[in-house]
């Protein structure tokens, strides 16, 4: 299965002339999970998020080690990984991290080239380029570390027509849930250690040709009790945004600190899915089970002074809990799911974009001081 992407994207690479094109990057090809169990989390995300079943490896497949379950909704796709028998790096990464994202796999046109390219400018193999094959052809793979234990992996598929990757076999399913109107992904945020933002944001710069798109400080971020800062990272294409986030001293611990509490380390703190119609979206969500953050009704009081005409009623936007916020090219919306494990870590950002490139930097206050009414209860605030 060949994804594709919406060539008008193309026109952001006007947008940051300074991101470098030594890496072509088509966009993401898939993201994996470490999970305590793949089936019953595939379960959930077909469920609550109404992602259908694509493809399956197992102990059906030859695999021995690990089974993996794909997911795909339009244009993302997820896979959802847990070991079948004791020790090894998956269960070492469960142990450390608990769920979470492993690796983050960027569709390429060619993989070795993309792996000669970032390791020679300083990044870290974690394999050079392999071969895999089977009766619907070959893909081509190579990875990189990057924060913690977040790794990118090169796909090059173009002589692939299978399922997803040679290995799984197509994933035969009676039960395939009615999706929720999710897009793509529009960009991930990666909380990294103190002082640490700059050394991934070089490293984007450096290593895989990225521009800085915006950078906020700890007086754009900030609540009574807690601080953070976080620059975007964006390739040239625009296809793929990685804002990267660090602590910042506040009175209290911050949600940045929370996590990395417990994730043990740097990791992908949120993913950003896109929507064309977040008011059904959302309700589709809470209907199926999924819990988002509670914005307090004031947050509406003066909203339309704030952010100007807007498409949507403002009654529905509040009665959903949805933020809305503008730039100088139109406005978003966005809405933030509750940790989606029992570790206060990973979690989904819902976003519809209505020329709005920017990142809700109005809505900062209104999310984090929600997030923090999270940390009170759960006593790590």
């Amino acid at each position: 299965m060949q994804t594709t992407y919406d060539t008008t994207s193309l026109k952001l690479k006007k947008e940051f002339p300074e991101a470098e094109d030594f890496l072509p990057l088509n966009g993401t090809d898939y993201v994996e999970l470490y999970v305590g169990n793949a089936k019953q989390a595939a379960h959930y995300y077909k469920t609550a998020f109404g992602f259908q079943g694509v493809a399956y490896a197992g102990l059906e497949t030859g695999s021995k080690d690990r089974v993996s379950y794909v997911l795909q909704q339009d244009k993302i796709r997820l896979v959802l990984t847990s070991p079948l028998a004791p020790g090894g790096p998956i269960n070492e990464h469960l142990q450390k991290h608990g769920d979470g994202v492993k690796n983050v796999a960027l569709w390429v046109d060619d993989a070795q080239k993309s792996w000669e390219e970032t390791t020679r400018r300083g990044a870290e193999s974690v394999y050079a380029v392999q071969e895999h094959e089977d009766k619907h052809g070959k893909v081509r793979t190579s990875a990189i570390k990057t924060y913690g234990d977040t790794v990118h992996i090169f796909v090059e598929r173009s002589a692939y027509d299978g399922p997803f990757l040679p290995g799984f076999k197509v994933w035969e399913d009676e039960y395939q849930p009615s999706a929720t109107g999710l897009k793509y992904i529009d960009h991930m945020v990666g909380n990294v250690g103190w002082g640490e933002m700059n050394k991934w944001v070089d490293f984007y710069a450096r290593v895989m040709g990225f521009a800085q798109l915006v950078s906020f400080d700890d007086k754009d971020i900030s609540t009574e009790y807690t601080a953070l800062m976080s620059k975007v990272m964006t390739n040239g294409n625009g296809r793929i945004k990685f804002p990267i986030n660090e602590p910042a001293e506040g009175k209290k611990k911050s949600q940045i600190e929370e996590y990395l509490d417990f994730y043990n380390g740097p990791g992908v703190q949120h993913i950003a899915v896109a929507t064309d119609n977040i008011l059904d979206t959302v309700k589709k969500l809470k209907a199926r089970g999924v819990e988002f953050l509670y914005v307090p009704t004031s947050y509406y009081d003066d909203l339309l002074d704030r952010v100007g005409h807007i498409d949507e009623d403002v009654e529905a936007l509040k009665e959903l809990g949805i933020l809305i916020d503008r730039d100088d090219e139109g406005y978003l919306l966005q809405l933030f799911t509750k940790p989606v494990a029992d570790r206060p870590t990973l979690f989904f950002e819902i976003i519809q974009r209505k020329g709005a490139k920017s990142f809700g930097k109005g809505n900062f206050k209104a999310l984090f001081e929600a997030i923090e009414r999270e940390q009170e209860m759960r006593g790590t605030l």
